[in-house]
C-alpha cells in the first residue's frame, strides 16, 4: 500500500521542463550542468534534460571521482559511456580527499565534492543536482536529530546561489520510486554504490532501518515532511529580514556595535549575528560558539578584545566593535617543526606563520652560545610560560600578549621556539633569560620574524 501510495508520482521530461522554467530565471536560455553521479537519480535528470524539444543552453556534466570505492573507475567509465549515448558532453573530476579532525568520511567527500562542482562552473551557470523527495526527508530528520533550528530544518532549498551560479534541486518534490521506475522504462542502466549498504552510515542507517517503518505507518511521510520544510523555510525568511534590519542598526561598515546589540532580547540577537556571520560568507558558529559570542563575548571588558572561534571563522571583539574573519590556521598547523638554525639561519614555516631568520648582530639580545642547535617551532596551545626579564619572574605568554596589545587575529599565528621543552622565544617578541645575550657573551645575533610578507619590531 505505501509503495502504491508513493510511487502515484509521474515523473516526466514535460514535468521537469515546466519546474525548471519555474525555478530558473530565463531557461532554457541559461547554461546547465548537471552533477552525474552514475546512480537512477542522476540519470532520470540528465535523460530527462536530454530529451527536451529544447535542451538547455550548453548542456553539459560533470562526474566527481571520490577514489573512496573499488570501482569507482569503472562508474567514470559507465557516466561517460551514457552521456556519450544522450549526447551530452561530460568532465570527470578526481577528488583528493582530507579530512579535517572530527570530520567524517561522507562529510570530507561531500566538501571535496561541492568545492569541485564550485570550481567547474562557469558564470551564471546552473548546477542541477539529482537530490529528491526521499533525501529531503532524511535530512530534515538527521537534522532534527543532531538538534538543529529553523534553518537546518528548513533542510535544502530548491535554489541558491553558488559559486559563479545557482545551484538547483529541481526533483525535490520527486518520490525516488518515480525516478527509478522512469529510468527502467527509459532502458538505461545506472550505477549502484555499495557504500549504501553500510548501516553505520547514519543516512544509510536512516534509509535502511527507520523509513521503511515510517512509510509503512505514514505512506505520505515523505510529502507531509518536504511541506514542514517549505514552511520552515518561509520561517526562516522571516528571520533573516528581521536579522537584516537588526544587523542595519548595528552595523559600523563591516563590523558591528556591541552595545546596539547587548540592547537586543537575547533571541534577536543570536538570530542578528548568525545572520550577519553567514552573510559574511562563513559557517554558522555551533550553538555553544554562538551563545558565547552573545554572552561572554558582548560583556567582556571593553579593553580584553576576546574572540570566539570555530570551523574556518571567527569574531572578535575590540572596544565596542565586532569583527567577523576567516580564522587562522590551526594550531596542529604548525607542530614541532625542527629548525637546525647552524645549517640555515632562516626557516620558513606554513601559512600563515610567516618566516623566522637568525641576524647576526654584534648588540643583538640572543646568545648563539646559550641556543640549542636544535630547536622546535609551533604555535600556541595555552599555558606557555617564559622568563622575559634577566631575574624576573616567569610570566604567562597570554599576559605578555594583553600588555603588548599584540592583535587577536595575530596572537594565532605566532611561532613559539623550544629548546627541547622550554619555550626559549616567541617569534622576535620576547626571549627567555637563558638564552639573553650579556656583556660576557660573545656571539650574538636577533630573532626576526616576517609575518605575511613583513617583519614585527626584533627583539
Amino acid at each position: 500500500m505505501a509503495r502504491a501510495a508513493r510511487g502515484a508520482f509521474a515523473f516526466s521530461a514535460r514535468w521537469l521542463e515546466q519546474r525548471l522554467t519555474q525555478l530558473v530565471p530565463r531557461f532554457p536560455e541559461v547554461a546547465v550542468c548537471v552533477a552525474f553521479s552514475g546512480g537512477a537519480d542522476s540519470t532520470a535528470l540528465l535523460a530527462a534534460l536530454a530529451q527536451l524539444p529544447r535542451r538547455p543552453a550548453g548542456l553539459r556534466a560533470v562526474h566527481v571521482d571520490h577514489r573512496l570505492q573499488p570501482h569507482s573507475a569503472r562508474w567514470s567509465a559507465h557516466c561517460r559511456r551514457v552521456a556519450r549515448s544522450l549526447g551530452v558532453p561530460l568532465i570527470v573530476r578526481t577528488a583528493s580527499i582530507a579530512r579535517t579532525r572530527g570530520e567524517s568520511p561522507e562529510a570530507a567527500a561531500r566538501a571535496a565534492r561541492y568545492h569541485l562542482l564550485g570550481r567547474a562552473l562557469g558564470a551564471g551557470e546552473a548546477l542541477l543536482t539529482a537530490h529528491h523527495q526521499d533525501d529531503q526527508l532524511e535530512t530534515v530528520l538527521l537534522q532534527l536529530l543532531r538538534g538543529a533550528g529553523v534553518a537546518g530544518l528548513a533542510a535544502m532549498p530548491a535554489i541558491t546561489p553558488f559559486a559563479r551560479g545557482l545551484l538547483v534541486r529541481p526533483l525535490l518534490d520527486v518520490p525516488r520510486t518515480a525516478l527509478t521506475a522512469w529510468v527502467r522504462a527509459a532502458g538505461l542502466g545506472w550505477v549502484e554504490d555499495d557504500s549504501n549498504a553500510l548501516t553505520r552510515l547514519d543516512r544509510n542507517y536512516l534509509r535502511a532501518r527507520v523509513l521503511p517503518v515510517i512509510h509503512e505507518r505514514w505512506p505520505s511521510a515523505a510529502t507531509t515532511v518536504a511541506r514542514s520544510a517549505r514552511h520552515l523555510a518561509e520561517a526562516q525568511r522571516l528571520l533573516d529580514a528581521l536579522a537584516a534590519a537588526d544587523v542595519a542598526r548595528a552595523r559600523c561598515g563591516a563590523l558591528l556595535s556591541a552595545k546596539v546589540l547587548r540592547a537586543l532580547p537575547p533571541e534577536r540577537r543570536r538570530n542578528a549575528l548568525r545572520f550577519w556571520i553567514t552573510e559574511a560568507g562563513h559557517l554558522a558558529p555551533p550553538t555553544s560558539r554562538l551563545e558565547e559570542i552573545a554572552g561572554a563575548l558582548l560583556a567582556a571588558r571593553p579593553d580584553s578584545q576576546p574572540f570566539v572561534a570555530w570551523e574556518g571563522a571567527r569574531v572578535q571583539r575590540q572596544a565596542d566593535l565586532l569583527s567577523v574573519q576567516h580564522a587562522a590556521a590551526p594550531a596542529d598547523a604548525l607542530n614541532d617543526v625542527v629548525w637546525r638554525w647552524r645549517e640555515r639561519r632562516s626557516c620558513v614555516l606554513p601559512r600563515p606563520f610567516g618566516t623566522l631568520a637568525l641576524r647576526r648582530d654584534a648588540r643583538g639580545p640572543l646568545d648563539l652560545d646559550a641556543l640549542a642547535p636544535t630547536l622546535t617551532l609551533r604555535a600556541r596551545r595555552g599555558g606557555e610560560r617564559l622568563r622575559p626579564v634577566r631575574g624576573g619572574p616567569r610570566r604567562a605568554l597570554k599576559s605578555l600578549l594583553r600588555e603588548a596589545h599584540v592583535p587577536v587575529g595575530q596572537r594565532a599565528q605566532l611561532p613559539l621556539i623550544f629548546a627541547g621543552e622550554q619555550l626559549v622565544a616567541a617569534a622576535d617578541l620576547w626571549l627567555d633569560e637563558s638564552v639573553q645575550a650579556h656583556s660576557a657573551s660573545r656571539r650574538r645575533a636577533r630573532l626576526v620574524w616576517s609575518a605575511g610578507g613583513s617583519s614585527s619590531s626584533p627583539a
